[in-house]
């Protein structure tokens, strides 16, 4: 394979893409960007996408993943055109019910001669290899391409069935790609493969165009690991097109590889690849889109935060960079937290009370389920909290102990580590201050002042000696919400005996 001149192709008009995932494991980052470009392409072109079910592996495809798959589309609003659950008119859109288009398309392949039995066994083939002075893993080396019928015959007698195999021709293969010019693959490289196995079960090298052609997608947005299998696909195109099958040949763009830690390919097994531990995490829709969009993409050199009303307005795949993609979980995080301080204070609020009720801190999974106290609390506490995390998973944190009636908090490891030999005077100061303050005063304001002339002026503490044990009194933690609007949403009473309870596990 070479990569020639920079040359992109111009897009047709009524552009049809399609997204077309394997039921195989947990949705991954890799294939929600995939999703992502080619929704983003038929949005910004008023194409179409269109999204079915690669499902003919039985031993591999599970109907959990399956619905694993449209639950993650529709939890990021990656929404689709024609296909699975929604219908068209080149149905149905799993391919483990449509075997019977297969079968009738491999015989026509076959009938024409572009497609021919093979009975060669795979160790027959390393044989030859090994035979010939070729690599033993060489591949196939076109031994059954002019078999007689009486060879044929000989070998049905064996009880051997045959594959079938497409016919490749003996020329140099080049196509434009939209993202990686034109590149061309000589003749020779691509050797005849498979595309129904001797059981008579076809192949993804015979299903994939096969639905490409028939559902007319004009054009194939996909990773770059499939790249070596494009010259087979334009190949069998050619031939579909032949039969009357195929309209055209699509355009293809591959896109670049995500990687992960130490620079390699990002796998399934990584635990930042797995979309659903990111929703786990607390990542809203908007903020991992944009990132994932940003795997090869940009929507200007000095902006990496924008709205996918934003990337619909500007996106084009020519527009997407060949070089990989490094998955950055810091850089995820961070344009996340850019995403959920835009939320409106109600939209925070809602988003956040399933992670709240997941990690105990709240009575139901809903805001309006909420007890009434919960909600005020939660509101009064939206301004402090929504500045400050970065994930939804991070609020519990946060309000949990706003929330808890609880007169001691045990202090998390970290935040006792603050707490110096000062902490038990600087507790006791703060105790006989707040005991002597009215409740009508009991505001942010006030609170400050009053334990700033006790604590700092009179007291002579610097401000992180004297505030840090009122704060891991009233919090918990080292890093809270401000102190003093979490005392006033916390009460007289609350605060107090917190302090006191400190003072007491000293």
């Amino acid at each position: 394979m070479t990569e020639a001149a920079n040359t992109k192709p111009e897009l047709p008009e009524n552009i049809r893409v399609r997204f077309c995932p394997s039921p195989t494991g947990t949705p991954h980052v890799g294939m929600v960007r995939t999703a992502l470009f080619n929704w983003a392409e038929a949005r910004a072109t008023g194409g179409k996408l269109i999204f079915r079910i690669e499902d003919t592996d039985a031993a591999r495809d599970s109907e959990e993943s399956y619905n694993q798959i449209l639950d993650a589309l529709r939890w990021l609003g990656i929404d689709w055109d024609e296909g699975i659950d929604v219908g068209g008119p080149h149905g149905p859109y799993r391919q483990s019910e449509r075997t019977a288009i297969y079968k009738d398309v491999a015989a026509k392949l076959l009938e024409a001669g572009y497609a021919y039995e093979s009975f060669s066994t795979p160790e027959e083939i390393e044989a030859r290899n090994v035979a010939a002075g070729r690599p033993k893993a060489f591949g196939y080396d076109g031994y059954d391409r002019n078999l007689t019928e009486e060879q044929k015959a000989a070998f049905r007698a064996e009880g051997r069935k045959p594959a079938l195999r497409i016919r490749m021709p003996d020329e140099d293969i080049a196509f434009d790609d939209l993202i990686r010019g034109t590149i061309e693959f000589k003749a020779g490289s691509v050797p005849d493969y498979v595309i129904v196995r001797p059981n008579g079960d076809p192949l993804y090298t015979l299903t994939n165009p096969v639905d490409d052609a028939m559902m007319e997608i004009n054009v194939v947005l996909r990773g770059e690991d499939l790249l070596s299998s494009t010259p087979r696909q334009i190949v069998l195109y050619r031939y579909l097109e032949e039969l009357g099958i195929a309209k055209t040949t699509p355009l293809f763009g591959h896109m670049p590889y995500v990687m992960g830690q130490g620079n390699k390919k990002l796998s399934k097994r990584d635990p930042e690849s797995n979309l659903f531990n990111h929703r786990d995490a607390g990542f809203i829709r908007e903020g991992l889109l944009n990132y994932l969009a940003l795997l090869g993409w940009s929507i200007a050199p000095d902006r990496d935060v924008f709205s996918m009303d934003e990337m619909i307005a500007k996106f084009d795949v020519r527009d997407v960079k060949a070089n990989p993609a490094r998955f950055d979980l810091d850089k995820a995080i961070s344009i996340n937290a850019e995403h959920i301080r835009m939320l409106s204070a109600d939209d925070f609020l809602r988003r956040s009370v399933p992670y709240l009720h997941r990690d105990g801190v709240v009575s139901a999974d809903s805001w309006d389920a909420l007890t009434s106290r919960e909600q005020e609390i939660l509101t009064a506490a939206a301004p402090l909290v929504q500045p400050r995390v970065r994930l939804l998973g991070e609020v519990a944190g946060m309000v949990g102990s706003l929330l808890s009636t609880e007169g001691y908090i045990e202090p998390d490891d970290d935040a006792r580590k603050t707490l110096k030999d000062s902490a038990g005077a600087v507790l006791d100061l703060a105790i006989a201050a707040l005991e002597g303050a009215s409740e009508d005063g009991w505001k942010a304001e006030p609170l400050h002042e009053l334990l700033n002339k006790v604590l700092i002026e009179e007291g002579g503490y610097k401000p992180r000696l004297a505030f840090g044990p009122v704060r891991v009194a009233v919090s918990g933690r080292r890093v809270s919400p401000p102190l003093f609007e979490s005392m006033e949403i916390l009460g007289k009473d609350v605060t107090v005996a917190r302090l006191k309870g400190l003072r007491e596990h000293l």
